[in-house]
């Protein structure tokens, strides 16, 4: 089950990759207390709309930086993560969930179908987290081309 708008944020410690992070440091949520974070939960490293909404956030960074800090969540390893970020120039850091207990605890690891086939994988989520630690924000089941969008409103 999603965490709800108000509710206390569901605390991880996980590697991340990016800067201003050591690859493979470890980062905990609750270290972030006192900054809004936006946690973006998508599939997969260098796939076609993983790929259009990280390149999203890249161009607008200009309107983002400052407001809050965001980390791309997914269960790719920090060696995909470090591939992705180098090859599309991402000024932001990425989250590694191999073991998924990030996505489980947010609830974003569901069922998913694709040409008849169903399958567990990320829903692709953002969930903007406040000072305190509490929910502020969570844009559900996003499209890649209006996922910036939805973000940059959940901040005004």
């Amino acid at each position: 089950m999603k965490p709800s708008i108000g509710e206390l944020a569901p605390d991880f410690t996980a590697p991340v990759a990016g800067h201003p992070f050591e690859d493979g440091e470890m980062l905990t949520l609750s270290s972030l207390r006192g900054e809004t974070v936006a946690l973006v939960f998508y599939p997969k490293d260098q796939t076609p709309g993983c790929t259009t909404q990280a390149c999203a956030l890249r161009d607008a960074w200009s309107d983002l930086e400052g407001k809050l800090r965001v980390f791309g969540v997914s269960a790719d390893s920090i060696a995909s993560h470090r591939k992705f970020i180098s090859k599309k120039e991402l000024p932001y850091p990425l989250i590694s969930d191999e073991s998924r207990a990030i996505v489980e605890a947010y609830g974003v690891w569901v069922e998913k179908s694709f040409m008849g086939k169903t399958f567990m994988g990320i829903e692709r989520s953002t969930f903007v987290i406040g000072p305190d630690g509490k929910i502020l924000a969570v844009l559900e089941k996003v499209s890649p081309a209006t996922h910036l969008e939805q973000l940059l409103k959940s901040i005004a």
